[in-house]
């Protein structure tokens, strides 16, 4: 994965490019670094065979989805979007060109044609699911609706009848391609095409299945039950194996994708495991010290914490394991505290004149913020410790 390139760096797009933008540029690119107009070209064949590596998962909406999604991860046969399922680029360059260039290069037609009908996996599905901010916290069982194609039961996916069997394709002898020579430009140049007779599988069934057509596939309503642990998150994805579409010639099945989206908590704000809850506090709370009730997000499992006396407002604390909990381990993030001190209103004539008697007998030194200020002002204006603000004159006239 390291060494691969952008796929959209590859065919020289922008992220984003429209579907006539990916194929002119690959249709471009395609031309100009095909091996048999580069022949011995080592540097050449390794450009062609990345340029449709790219325009394979571009040009397929799926994958491109899911590589504008997770990156190399959602196409690689290891990650996500489960690789590119048998489709080599000999077969996307035929989409574009008519094969026109005879079947690929290094004798990967003939290739092709071996493994027309080795194993397949089968389709990947994906689906994205809305869940809450307490669904993710403490988990949830889920039963998810597809309409998906399912293996036909009455032919076992063989796409045949009973008793019935296959013969070799009199139109393309069992190549599944129907060849024309063409004199261009360039010189005498095969034009390819699949076989409309057995639609590019070499063989004709003698008898299809009634139920899937032959197509050894019929499409069916079906429900998952996917348990969906504790502590995921937005983006998250949860993996089921096998439960895609169905595999071709003997293949295993695709897999389903469901990707989370949770919605936000109306208290809590959630940054990676841990859990951020901003609580008011009076002035009086905040100067003097108070236990608080702080909520947790395990109903009536509230935890009492003392808020030191002098607290400023903005000043946050950390409650250890009260975050959220991971679903891949036993870690569990914090709860941070930020407390915000509220200020008073519709205060009473009696409360204003308390508080001005408070405000009157209080020292600067009491202010530790306030008495950095000042300095500050007086360090860079020169300000004179004799100089005194307008409420502090007024105060003196009063006396």
């Amino acid at each position: 994965m390291a060494d691969k390139r952008d796929y959209y760096e590859v065919l020289g797009l922008q992220k984003g490019a429209s579907d006539s933008e990916i194929k002119s540029a690959f249709r471009k690119l395609a031309m100009k670094y095909h091996p048999d107009r580069n022949p011995g070209d080592k540097e050449a064949e390794e450009k062609f065979k990345e340029i449709n590596e790219a325009y394979g998962v571009l040009s397929d909406p799926e994958k491109k989805s899911k590589y504008d999604q997770f990156g190399f991860a959602g196409v690689d046969p290891n990650g996500m979007g489960g690789g590119f399922n048998g489709a080599g680029f000999d077969d996307i360059f035929g989409d574009i060109f008519g094969n026109m260039f005879g079947g690929g290069f290094g004798g990967f037609g003939g290739q092709r044609q071996r493994q027309r009908n080795a194993p397949r996996k089968g389709q990947d599905i994906q689906k994205r699911l809305t869940i809450t901010f307490d669904e993710a916290y403490h988990g949830v069982k889920k039963k998810i609706r597809l309409n998906k194609y399912v293996k036909c039961t009455d032919c076992g996916g063989s796409g045949m009848e009973p008793g019935s069997s296959k013969h070799t394709c009199p139109d393309c002898n069992g190549t599944g391609q129907i060849r024309h020579q063409t004199q261009t430009p360039f010189g005498m140049m095969a034009n390819v095409t699949t076989c409309t007779k057995c639609n590019g599988s070499g063989e004709i069934i003698d008898k299809p299945c009634h139920s899937c057509s032959g197509l050894g596939k019929v499409r069916k309503d079906v429900t998952l039950d996917v348990n969906i642990p504790a502590g995921v998150d937005n983006d998250s994805v949860i993996n089921l194996r096998g439960q895609g579409g169905p595999g071709e010639n003997g293949g295993p099945d695709g897999d389903f994708y469901l990707v989370l989206d949770v919605t936000p908590h109306k208290l809590f704000t959630r940054y990676g495991q841990d859990l951020e809850l901003e609580m008011p506090i009076t002035f009086i709370q905040a100067a003097l010290g108070t236990e608080m009730q702080v909520p947790t997000m395990e109903p009536g499992q509230n935890v009492t914490y003392k808020v030191p006396e002098g607290t400023q407002s903005g000043t946050v604390f950390r409650i250890k394991g009260k975050g959220v909990p991971s679903p891949n381990s036993s870690r569990v993030g914090d709860l941070y505290i930020k407390v915000n001190i509220e200020v008073p209103t519709n205060l009473t004539a009696k409360q204003k004149e308390i508080l001005s008697e408070f405000e009157n007998s209080s020292t600067e030194d009491m202010y530790k913020k306030k008495k950095s200020f000042m300095d500050s002002v007086k360090e860079i204006f020169g300000v004179s410790d004799t100089v005194t603000a307008p409420s502090d004159r007024k105060k003196k006239k009063k006396k």
